[in-house]
This record gives C-alpha cells, sequence and structure tokens, in this order.
C-alpha cells in the first residue's frame, strides 16, 4: 500500500523540508497540511501553488491530499451565525480550487464541533446544508472531497462510522467520499471494521497511526495499543484500493525526520511481516 507523510509536523521547518524527507525516507506521496507559514490557501491563491508545484517536481513527490486547517480559529462550519457560516464556506470552496490547482486528487475535511447548545437535529441540518454546498462546488472543478470523522474530544457530530455513512449517503454526490482515522473509532470503543462494513467503496483513504484507546493522541505505530499488522491484513484481503497517510502531528515537532522514518519502517516492516504469514499459510493449503 501507499504510505504518504502529513506535512503537519513538519510546521516548524520550511515546506521544502517535509518534501525532500518524504523522498528521501521512502515515502510515496505528501498529505499536504493548508496552515501557516506552509499551504495556507489564501497564500496558495497569491502565488504559493507555483511554488508547492516546484517542490513536486524536483523532489518527485505528488501531493495526493491536500487538509486545509479548519474546524478551529477563525474558521468552523459548525458553529456561529449565518455570517460566520457564509465565511468558512467561501474559505473551503477557496480550499477546493487551491486543492485542485495543487494536482491533488482529494481536498480533506471534517466536522468541528458546533457547541453545547445547539439541537443534535439542527447541528445535522447544518453539516448536510454545508457539505452539499461543497459537493456542488467540487463536481463543478472536477475534485474530490474526502470527509473524515473525528473523536468526542474534537467533535460533537460525525464521530462514527454510522454517522459518517449517513452524511455520505444524504448528500449522495459522487465527489464526496469517506475516510477513516483510525483513532476515532479507537477512542469511541467502535470496531474499525464498521468503516470497512458501512462506507464500502466510499471508504476511500486512511490515516493510520497508533492510539492509546482513552484519547485523541495519533502515536507512532506500534507505540500504542491498536493491532495494526491485523488491520492491514484485514485491508490486504479485503481488497482495499485506497492509500493510507501516517498522520503523525504536533506531539512529533521536534523531531519530525527521525520519527517519520521510525513510522514508516515499521509500517513496512508489518506488510513484510503479513505477505510472509500469507505466503506460508498458501504453502501449507498446497
Amino acid at each position: 500500500m501507499e504510505l504518504g507523510m502529513f506535512t503537519s509536523g513538519y510546521q516548524r521547518y520550511p515546506l521544502e523540508r517535509a518534501f525532500s524527507d518524504a523522498g528521501r525516507l521512502g515515502y510515496d506521496y505528501i498529505e499536504l497540511w493548508g496552515g501557516r507559514p506552509h499551504a495556507f490557501a489564501p497564500d496558495l491563491r497569491l502565488g504559493g501553488v507555483a511554488e508547492i508545484r516546484s517542490m513536486v517536481e524536483k523532489y518527485q513527490m505528488p501531493v495526493y491530499v491536500y487538509t486545509p486547517e479548519h474546524n478551529a480559529y477563525p474558521y468552523n462550519y459548525m458553529a456561529g451565525g449565518r455570517a460566520q457560516w457564509e465565511d468558512s464556506m467561501e474559505y473551503l470552496e477557496l480550499c477546493l480550487e487551491m486543492g485542485k490547482a495543487l494536482g491533488a486528487e482529494y481536498t480533506l475535511i471534517s466536522v468541528g464541533h458546533g457547541g453545547y447548545s445547539v439541537p443534535r437535529r439542527a447541528l445535522w441540518a447544518r453539516l448536510v446544508e454545508s457539505l452539499r454546498r461543497l459537493a456542488d462546488r467540487a463536481e463543478a472543478l472536477d475534485h474530490k472531497i474526502l470527509l473524515e470523522s473525528l473523536t468526542p474530544w474534537e467533535s460533537n457530530l460525525c464521530t462514527t462510522a454510522g454517522e459518517l455513512a449517513q452524511a455520505l449517503e444524504e448528500v449522495d454526490s459522487p465527489c464526496l467520499l469517506g475516510m477513516c482515522d483510525v483513532v476515532p473509532p479507537a477512542a469511541a470503543g467502535e470496531p474499525v471494521e464498521n468503516y470497512l462494513d458501512l462506507l464500502g467503496k466510499k471508504l476511500a483513504h486512511l490515516h493510520l497511526v497508533d492510539s492509546d484507546g482513552h484519547s485523541d493522541d495519533h502515536l507512532i505505530p506500534g507505540d500504542g495499543i491498536l493491532p495494526l499488522p491485523e488491520l492491514l491484513r484485514e485491508l490486504a484481503e479485503r481488497g482495499y484500493q485506497g492509500k493510507a497517510t501516517i498522520e503523525l502531528v504536533t506531539a512529533y515537532l521536534s523531531e519530525p525526520a527521525l520519527y517519520a522514518r521510525r513510522a514508516l519502517e515499521r509500517v513496512r516492516a508489518m506488510e513484510t511481516e503479513n505477505l510472509r504469514k500469507t505466503r506460508t499459510s498458501a504453502g501449507r493449503k498446497l
């Protein structure tokens, strides 16, 4: 499976260092974090796209996913009044345009916290209205959106596979697909296989990390409690066709390259061991 580097971990370094490290460490692609100082959509519109595309060419490292910063200050399409919602929509529509301009396959969004004083029915209506508008823009651009579920500490809506599947079904756009970060199901006590079962062919991407099972921390594969080797084997047996980003974020800001190397080597070792087991099992059957 192709594995990507998430550039959020390099936010204290020039972006080119992430591209250079991704190439020399053996990553297959970049998932580009869309925050300052790296790839904030308004900055990309002012000339940043050409600079990043030159890095793509120089290091032969494609941007497969563009993940803009949102759901916090100053943008959260799930909170605030109508003027704030409109501002967030315009920002995310610009993000879609910049994702397309970067040559990314997907722009990734999630669902921010809607606040404690709004009934769930109103929150759900706001979510569906927002996703329909963004899906319409994606269809006009011939671009695709990935919708990610979050943990209950990050959001009060769309935190399970069932809610994610429902949102995709209600919006019903070929340009709106789902993904699974393996931390939210672990935090919610939900089987990660639910995403495979409920999303089916709508499951287009993964964030592959480890979890302590009781927080939203994203740990290096092998440092938590998740059965990642077995998950990788399950994905292969089910014919999963997407890619997986190793989503190391703020816990590893001081030494991003060293931790990025460790994470990639561990996942590749899991894949190699799974392949050995598959071949051994096939040989026994013969």
